[in-house]
């Protein structure tokens, strides 16, 4: 079943407001069993914009699609040169305070698991373990024919070899690690094939319009079930494969809140959503309870 891509929601109901108090969220973390659910908003304070926020990147760019992907080599080349580029700023982010919130919450054995929808790997850069990547990671890069993985910077060094006069300026970067350029700028970039059989090069994450694997969704549904509670931080939950989780867990009567600005198609299966930064936030849940963020992280998002 392929999923649609869904760029934008706007609310039809009176949706409850969010507040301004982090204690339901400080309680739910002291009893402990917490599944985070985490998207876009938790990186923007490493320098990675999200899709629908305040400034969110879907008002200027539109997302590569699995079927246009696939099916065109044109699309495949603009989709290469953009991310190629993006790449040199996207794999150099670092985690933020809300990351090592996170990261700080699972050593102390709050957390039963954490799910992201975010490709950019920065939940392991900060220390989380076991973390499901919902929709993939652009740290890697598979074939679409002999299906081999290999890692992202890798490929960069393959394509920077291939496109040695490539210097142009990009206007910003997406979530997706695509920078904009126009098709001026991309001109004749080289993309180059599978080294084992020559077959097209994917980053290894889940476009709009592809769907999650299968066996994927059920890990994170078997999550959801073996959880105490679940914490959504920073998304909007406009995409299905992050809403049905909470969906699932409203259903099975588990508290579910919600860390994100702005409202979410989830708050009307929410305790409460805290409209506050997610960073400040998780600090100062972390804060009250003696929880110590001590900035310790692995590194960056991989090469």
């Amino acid at each position: 079943m392929r999923v649609r891509p869904t760029l934008s929601w706007t609310p039809t109901e009176d949706l409850p407001p969010g507040t301004t108090d982090p204690g339901p969220v400080a309680d739910a973390l002291r009893t402990g069993g917490v599944l985070v659910l985490s998207g876009a908003g938790i990186s923007t304070e490493s320098g990675i914009p999200d899709y629908r926020g305040e400034g969110g990147s879907l008002g200027r760019h539109t997302p590569m699609t699995y079927q246009e992907f696939t099916a065109d080599p044109r699309a495949r080349r603009r989709y290469w040169a953009r991310s190629h580029l993006g790449w040199r700023t996207f794999g150099r982010a670092r985690p933020n305070a809300g990351h090592l919130a996170v990261a700080a919450f699972g050593r102390h054995g709050l957390l039963s698991g954490v799910i992201t929808q975010n490709v950019d790997s920065l939940h392991q850069a900060a220390g989380s373990e076991d973390v499901v990547e919902l929709h993939g990671s652009l740290s890697r890069v598979v074939c679409l024919s002999c299906g081999a993985s290999s890692p992202r910077g890798e490929l960069a060094r393959r394509l920077a070899k291939a496109n040695a006069d490539f210097e142009p300026v990009a206007a910003g970067i997406n979530p997706d690690g695509d920078a904009d350029l126009t098709d001026e700028q991309v001109g004749d970039f080289r993309v180059v094939p599978c080294t084992i059989c020559g077959g097209i090069l994917k980053p290894d994450v889940v476009f709009f319009g592809e769907a999650v694997p299968p066996q994927r969704v059920e890990h994170c549904r078997t999550l959801v079930r073996q959880a105490a509670s679940l914490l959504v931080l920073g998304s909007s939950l406009t995409v299905m494969s992050g809403l049905r989780f909470v969906r699932q867990a409203a259903r099975a009567g588990k508290p579910v809140l919600i860390v994100n600005r702005d409202p979410t198609r989830g708050d009307r299966h929410a305790l409460t959503r805290v409209a506050l930064p997610l960073g400040a936030t998780l600090t100062t849940v972390a804060g009250r309870l003696d929880i110590p963020v001590d900035g310790r992280a692995t590194g960056r998002v991989g090469r």
